[in-house]
């Protein structure tokens, strides 16, 4: 049986521009939105916090939440539940991300990201873009009663957009 990875990311805009983190996977050098697995017990909104700052050396608030995708990987079907939340920047640390695989963080335009689109994790990485600027958002209150979440994936996997 195939299992879901389920994951947290970070939509995180500042001055028009896009936080985003260029990292190394399977060999490619790749571009996407700060984020990564929860840990045991944690909240979707800790996780986010922990990520960003683990791999943009960022403080971040965590503010809505965008969605939640379902993206599987066309050549391992690997499936890859992804939570996304727009998190306000709280403060910019001039330090290199605490992440060692974590190449290079960048503020990028859409415009940005589109050219580069070829360098895109995933698909979800646009996506979550283009769902934020036309105001999508779903209840915060939508993993209510799901703790620790890492035990209600299919829940969560019941409200994911499949991309």
């Amino acid at each position: 049986m195939m299992t879901t990875d389920l994951t947290v990311a970070a939509v995180v805009v500042h001055d028009g521009a896009y936080l985003i983190i260029e990292e190394t996977v399977g060999g490619e050098t790749v571009i996407t939105q700060p984020g990564g697995h929860i840990e045991t017990g944690e909240s979707p909104e800790d996780a986010v916090k922990r990520e960003v700052f683990e791999e943009a050396a960022c403080d971040v608030t965590v503010g809505e939440l965008i969605g939640v995708y379902l993206w599987i990987h066309p050549q391992t079907r690997q499936q890859f539940l992804r939570i996304v939340y727009v998190a306000e920047l709280d403060k910019a640390h001039r330090r290199r991300p605490p992440d060692t695989a974590i190449h290079a963080v960048h503020w990028f335009s859409r415009a940005d990201l589109m050219r580069r689109r070829y360098q895109h994790r995933s698909p979800v990485v646009m996506r979550c873009v283009d769902d934020y600027l036309a105001g999508q958002r779903q209840p915060n209150t939508l993993f209510s009663g799901l703790k620790p979440i890492e035990r209600h994936v299919d829940s969560v996997l019941a409200n994911a957009r499949l991309i």
